[in-house]
């Protein structure tokens, strides 16, 4: 599994344009639409990041637990929680190795997490651990890039993104038999105020995209049954082209 390693300096402004407020909101629309009789009051955030979804959750009223690897990016997330006068719980663990106190009433993975899990194994044990931790009939909402934004969309791209204060370069590299991305971010540090000298810093991330069918078939194998899969930020079905998926999934009673 790739983590974030330099990345995780830049990862808020790269994604300075994610609505998270939005996210958030569609996330809570979907547990009152799939469980409306029982709204989550303990949810887990699995690969939270920078907490971009942890904290507009925990601003509903949510008590929220956000697991991450990188601790780079859960320093980040405490930091933002602290200027907002939130407590969630964070905690540094590899979501293969996830392991809480207790159950949780549900759980949420979003922006790609998930892909970061480049072996079914993997997956299967996440799922299987997730298992283990939301309570009989609970529910886990996740999404996911789909193979059609690998092949068509990253592929074998290059991206240039120019925030104030820094340059990023993003070549990918598609390994097609496994629908897997390697991504090469080197960034380009101003060093001066004049902007003639730039420290430049690499990291690499690969992500693998499955299938519907392959993610249906290892959350059955684990317990968990399929509600609804749908078009990102969404009520619409998954189309050839959509690049991300959302999956509404709930553990089975017994």
């Amino acid at each position: 599994m790739s983590g974030y390693g330099l990345f995780s300096a830049f990862y808020d402004k790269l994604m300075s344009d994610v609505d998270y407020e939005g996210r958030a909101a569609y996330l809570l629309s979907l547990f009152s639409q799939f469980r409306p009789e029982k709204p989550p009051a303990l949810l887990l955030d699995l690969a939270c990041g920078s907490g971009g979804v942890t904290l507009p959750l925990t601003e509903a009223g949510i008590e929220m637990i956000g697991v991450d690897g990188s601790q780079e990016m859960l320093s980040m997330a405490r930091e933002k929680a602290d200027r907002r006068g939130l407590r969630p719980l964070f905690l540094c663990q590899d979501m293969r190795e996830l392991d809480l106190y207790g159950t949780v009433d549900g759980a949420v993975c979003t922006l790609d997490g998930l892909n970061h899990l480049c072996r079914t194994q993997e997956l299967r044990e996440v799922f299987r651990r997730l298992y283990l931790f939301i309570e009989p009939g609970g529910l886990f909402l996740f999404d996911v890039n789909t193979p059609y934004k690998h092949r068509q969309v990253l592929a074998d791209n290059a991206f240039v993104f120019e925030p104030d204060d820094f340059l990023c370069v993003w070549r990918n590299r598609l390994i097609k038999r496994t629908c897997e991305v390697d991504m090469q971010l080197d960034f380009f540090v101003a060093q001066d105020a004049e902007g003639m000298q730039y420290r430049r810093l690499t990291d690499a991330v690969r992500e693998r995209a499955y299938t519907e069918r392959t993610l249906r078939r290892l959350l059955a194998q684990e317990g968990f049954e399929t509600l609804a899969v749908f078009a990102d930020l969404s009520r619409e079905p998954v189309r050839p082209d959509t690049e991300r998926a959302v999956y509404a999934v709930r553990r089975h009673p017994g």
